[in-house]
C-alpha cells in the first residue's frame, strides 16, 4: 500500500511546492489538495463534519495552479485533487487545465472528483444542488471525449458541444485516472459507471471490507474488471501505525492518504514519522 499526503493548501500554511518536495523526498507516492472557490458568508448548508466550518475551508488556494507548483518542484510524486468540484467548473476549460497539468507533470495527475456539499457555493456557479450528480456525470463524460477524440462532441442535458478540437491531450492513456470521492451506496454506482478509482473517507464507512466487496460485485455486474477500479482511503482515522497496517492487509487498497498538519514546523515531523512506515506497508 502506498501513502499519500493531503494538504489543506492555505496561504497561511506550508506552500504546496515545499510540502510536495518534502513528501517526495520521504517516499510518499502522491500529494493531494482540495477545492473550494469560496464560502458564501450567508451559507445555510450545514458542514457535514459539524459546524462551525473549519478555517481552512475559507482559505484553499486554486488546486490546479497549486499542483502545477508542486509538480514543478518534484519529479516523481503524483499530484491529485481531493476533490475537484467539477460541478462548479466549465468542462471544456477543466479538460484543458487537467490535460495541461498532466502534460507538464509528465503524466502524474490523479483527478479526484466529487459532488460537493455546499449548496450556496454551487448556486453562485449556476449549478442546482438537486441536479449536481447528473451535472457531474455529464461533465466527466464530456471531458473524456475531449481528452480521447480528435474532434470531440457531446450531447447531454447540461453539456453540449459539437466537433471541438482541444490540445494538448493528456500524457496518460486514455486520460488521467478519475477517482470518485464519496462513501455512499450511490457513490459506488457512480464509481462503477464513469470512474477509474474510488476514495472514500474512512470515518464514513462502518465496514470498509464489505464496501470494497460491494464495489467489486457491482463492477462485475456491469461487465467491468474490478481490478480496473483502484481503491484508495482518505485516512482521517488512519493517522496511526496500527490503522495503516490493518488497511495494508487488504490487497484491494492501493493507497492511504493522510492529512498533513498545516504548519511547516508540524508538517515535517509528521512526514518523517509516517515516511518511516512506507517500506513496511509496501
Amino acid at each position: 500500500m502506498k501513502l499519500g499526503i493531503f494538504s489543506y493548501n492555505t496561504e497561511y500554511g506550508t506552500r504546496p511546492d515545499e510540502l510536495a518536495k518534502a513528501a517526495e523526498e520521504r517516499g510518499f507516492e502522491s500529494f493531494w489538495v482540495g477545492e473550494h472557490t469560496h464560502i458564501p458568508a450567508s451559507r445555510d448548508t450545514p458542514y457535514p463534519g459539524g459546524d462551525p466550518l473549519p478555517k481552512p475551508y475559507y482559505h484553499m488556494a486554486d488546486p490546479f495552479v497549486s499542483l502545477m507548483a508542486a509538480a514543478g518542484a518534484t519529479s516523481t510524486i503524483r499530484v491529485g485533487t481531493a476533490v475537484c468540484l467539477v460541478i462548479e467548473r466549465d468542462p471544456i476549460v477543466l479538460a484543458k487545465e487537467a490535460a495541461t497539468l498532466d502534460y507538464l507533470s509528465n503524466g502524474r495527475l490523479l483527478l479526484g472528483i466529487g459532488g460537493g456539499w455546499n449548496a450556496e457555493e454551487m448556486a453562485n456557479h449556476g449549478t442546482d444542488f438537486t441536479r449536481r450528480w447528473q451535472v457531474l456525470r455529464e461533465r466527466v463524460e464530456a471531458m473524456k471525449a475531449i481528452w480521447t477524440e480528435e474532434e470531440a462532441s457531446y450531447e447531454g442535458e447540461f453539456v453540449r458541444f459539437e466537433r471541438i478540437v482541444s490540445f494538448p491531450k493528456p500524457v496518460q492513456s486514455p486520460h488521467p485516472p478519475i477517482i470518485y470521492g464519496g462513501a455512499t451506496p450511490l457513490g459506488l454506482k457512480r464509481t462503477v459507471r464513469y470512474c477509474d478509482g474510488w476514495m472514500p473517507i474512512d470515518v464514513l464507512l462502518a465496514d470498509f471490507p464489505a464496501a470494497v466487496a460491494d464495489l467489486d460485485r457491482q463492477a462485475e455486474e456491469a461487465g467491468r474488471d474490478p481490478a480496473s477500479i483502484s481503491v484508495s482511503v482518505f485516512a482521517f482515522n488512519g493517522a496511526n501505525e496500527e490503522a495503516l497496517r490493518r488497511l495494508a492487509e487488504n490487497p484491494r487498497i492501493e493507497r492511504a492518504v493522510l492529512v498533513a498538519p498545516r504548519y511547516t514546523e508540524k508538517a515535517l515531523p509528521f512526514l518523517d514519522s509516517f515516511g518511516a512506515l512506507i517500506p513496511a506497508l509496501a
